[in-house]
């Protein structure tokens, strides 16, 4: 039993969708074969890959589910968070009754909880941008409500993570979002805090795409910080070890 991490899979198995990622050069050509063949060749039946965000090109549930039962169909337990393209996400209530439609079962969500997995306590959110002027960031969105939000849903998941580690004193609480809490140069200092009070010092993060010669693990005021967006890892899964 393993534990694994791959970010921004940004599948797009239903034609409708009709969004693949290889437009975006030869880095990503045939890339949902290549997640499928690297997945089914790494990963067993009693491991677990955490998903952070960027999932599916989806724009609704219903769409998403071509994605969802891919997902399902590869071995292993998947953890999924939320990233901010992931415009299908919905209630956990809305996903656990499609899920039992659809007779998905190896799928679960991180979203405002926390997963006790093989020597660790997962937690995370999706995070979001460093700074208000961020070049990618949404026209009109509002960054101070949308910041305190995601400091918000990291507490929430790692006030679960710290009752589950009371429970399994010796197992390390890592933590896995979407946007890097810190990228060139800046951080999201509310949720650096928090991982400074919860004791986290690992995060696995995706978001970034192009950035393939910067290194794989950096490290801030302490804090290790893992990119594992699909692209950079070469669409191979990466273990998360002691």
């Amino acid at each position: 039993m393993a534990l694994y991490t791959l970010s921004d899979l940004h599948l797009s198995t239903l034609d409708s969708t009709n969004k693949s990622m290889e437009v975006f050069g030869s880095r990503w050509a045939d890339y949902i074969k290549r997640i499928e063949a690297n997945w089914r060749h790494l990963i067993s039946e009693d491991d677990t890959v955490v998903i952070p965000g960027d999932i599916s090109w989806a724009l609704s549930l219903e769409e998403a589910a071509s994605d969802l039962k891919f997902i399902d169909s590869l071995p292993g337990k998947k953890i999924l968070g939320k990233g901010n393209h992931d415009f299908w996400w919905c209630t956990m209530r809305k996903h656990d009754a499609l899920f039992e439609r659809l007779g998905i079962t190896t799928v679960s969500f991180l979203f405002n909880n926390a997963h006790e997995c093989e020597d660790f306590i997962i937690a995370g959110t999706r995070g979001w941008y460093n700074e208000k002027d961020a070049t990618n960031a949404p026209d009109g969105a509002d960054f101070e409500k949308l910041t305190n939000r995601e400091n918000l849903r990291l507490k929430m998941s790692l006030d679960a993570a710290r009752l589950l580690k009371e429970r399994s004193p010796e197992k390390e609480i890592i933590a896995f979002m979407h946007f890097p809490p810190f990228w060139n140069g800046k951080s999201s200092e509310g949720l650096i805090n928090l991982l400074h009070e919860y004791g986290v010092r690992r995060v696995y993060f995706g978001h970034i795409h192009g950035s393939y010669s910067v290194p794989a693990v950096t490290e801030y005021e302490g804090i290790e910080m893992h990119l594992v967006s699909a692209d950079y890892l070469k669409f191979v899964p990466k273990a998360v070890v002691l």
